[in-house]
């Protein structure tokens, strides 16, 4: 009977609505309609909504549901990854183990980049620490979550049960599970932690574990390769890139190229009469062509090392990545162009990270300091080697080389003596950059003075860091957010060149 009621005056309603001009229409006399003829207040009107009768429990039945916060338990892997994590998880709220706080106390000595982290993340907890972080939590701001720290005396029976030793992993897992046991709303309850083995005990008992994605790029496959093959080329416009002056405005090409237009990207542009190698200034908005030239006497060997060297060379491009395998000649690159434009530098300084996550294993190494870490620098010193053995023992540029070390114009050290250095005037090379975190590229990065050029090299599928991969490094990460800057080149070589045999093992083992 009532919804029999509802339809007619429904009905009724849109009559009126079809023959009455809807500003002069006066709604509540509509709604006084309904009162009268529902007086229980089962439905109502929706003047919003072409004046719709509505059953009240339908309403709020259908009525979108306020999202209540997640709750995140951060793994130390994480904090040591990001100093900053605690400020990326938007309105959810994020707990600490006291177990987590304490096995960052024991990272907080040291030089190196992880130790920075560590000291970095004490100050932040601290600056908003009180009373209340160990018990409701503290706010990190407006539409944000809260932060707190709690604290586990024991291991929960569920986590002796399943696991004997009683180590911090187990005792961060064993805050979690409590957390867990507490909650209404337990899929909400997500431990996170870099540490894949960690996350499976965390499955296995029931609770959701995921791994810090914030810096994480989308794809390796899509990952910018610096560089573009252009098919079947208009052969007018290449024969221009042979005359003088040797490039093509950007407007020119774009016409008859549907290739993708990115300041300092590389291009190979062939057909089946030539080729050519150009790449993009977008200052002077020409495509330049690009000859093979040697560096301190290395000669580029392919179309990729060709790029490499434009950009290692090219003044106006302040940061280079060089990506690619074993071989392929991306640290004798670097070191050969920084000797070439030794002049317009202070300093060549070559540095790569030793010991990925923690510095502890070295210590237990025979000798000082420098026995420790020279088996790591030796890799550097070898392609420094590769170059001087191209000239003979009397040749002035091979002591050149002698002489820039000498005078320590030219040094070779681990990445966390760059602490506390300012980098002016300095061509800096990174080796092995895909060890690093995305967190401490940034910090090298923004440590870079005026008239200095950054140069990160390395490998994203060869990774000796525990907690990184791929996607999350920081080569990989850097590669991904800097495309498209002016000041920015990037260039992956795919060739070997060390050796046939060094080539053949990269690709077949």
């Amino acid at each position: 009977m009532a919804d029999t009621k509802v339809k007619f005056i429904q009905s009724y309603i849109h009559s009126t609505i079809l023959f009455s001009a809807r500003s002069q229409f006066d709604s509540s006399a509509i709604v006084c309609l309904v009162r009268r003829c529902f007086p229980t207040s089962i439905y109502f009107v929706n003047c919003e909504a072409d004046f719709q009768i509505i059953h009240l429990g339908e309403f709020i039945q259908n009525m979108p549901k306020s999202k209540s916060p997640k709750t995140f338990i951060l793994d130390t892997n994480v904090i040591l990854h990001d100093p900053t994590c605690i400020n990326q998880f938007q309105e959810n709220n994020i707990v600490i183990p006291l177990a987590v706080i304490a096995e960052i106390d024991h990272f907080k000595r040291g030089s190196q980049v992880i130790n920075l982290n560590a000291r970095e993340f004490t100050r932040t907890l601290d600056s908003i620490t009180g009373d209340a972080i160990f018990n409701g939590g503290v706010s990190l701001g407006k539409g944000k979550g809260k932060v707190r720290i709690v604290i586990t005396k024991r291991l929960s029976t569920e986590i002796k049960e399943a696991f004997s030793e009683d180590n911090t992993d187990h005792r961060v897992l064993s805050a979690a599970y409590e957390i867990y046991k507490k909650s209404k709303n337990k899929g909400k309850v997500i431990l996170v932690t870099k540490d894949v083995n960690l996350r499976m005990k965390a499955k296995a008992l029931g609770l959701r574990a995921e791994d810090y994605t914030t810096d994480r790029v989308g794809s390796v496959d899509e990952l910018y390769p610096g560089k573009e093959i252009v098919e079947n080329f208009n052969d007018a416009i290449l024969r221009k890139f042979y005359e003088a002056p040797y490039q093509v405005e950007a407007d020119v090409v774009a016409k008859v190229c549907d290739c993708e237009l990115v300041p300092n990207k590389y291009y190979i542009m062939r057909n089946d009469s030539r080729s050519v190698l150009t790449y993009l200034d977008t200052e002077t908005a020409f495509f330049h062509k690009i000859d093979k030239e040697p560096a301190y006497g290395i000669m580029p060997r392919n179309a990729e090392q060709t790029f490499a060297l434009n950009a290692l060379l090219h003044k106006d491009v302040q940061l280079v990545t060089i990506s690619g395998k074993a071989g392929t000649g991306k640290t004798l690159l670097a070191l050969a162009s920084a000797l070439s434009v030794r002049k317009f530098y202070r300093q060549i300084y070559v540095a790569r990270p030793i010991v990925p996550l923690s510095n502890k294993d070295i210590g237990y190494l025979p000798g000082d300091v420098e026995s420790k870490i020279g088996p790591y620098m030796q890799p550097l010193w070898d392609n420094l080697k590769v170059i001087q053995d191209q000239f003979g023992e009397n040749d002035s540029k091979s002591a050149v080389i002698n002489n820039l070390v000498k005078e320590e114009k030219l040094v070779i050290e681990p990445l966390s003596y760059i602490r506390g250095r300012s980098l002016q005037r300095i061509f800096f090379i990174v080796d092995e950059a895909q060890n690093l975190t995305p967190h401490e590229i940034k910090t090298i990065i923004t440590r870079a003075g005026e008239g200095s050029k950054i140069v990160l090299t390395g490998d994203i599928y060869q990774i000796d860091h525990p907690y990184l991969d791929t996607l999350s490094n920081g080569l990989s990460y850097l590669i991904d957010h800097f495309k498209g800057q002016k000041l920015y080149a990037h260039i992956n070589l795919e060739k070997g060149e060390r050796s046939k045999l060094a080539e053949l093992a990269s690709n077949l083992l």
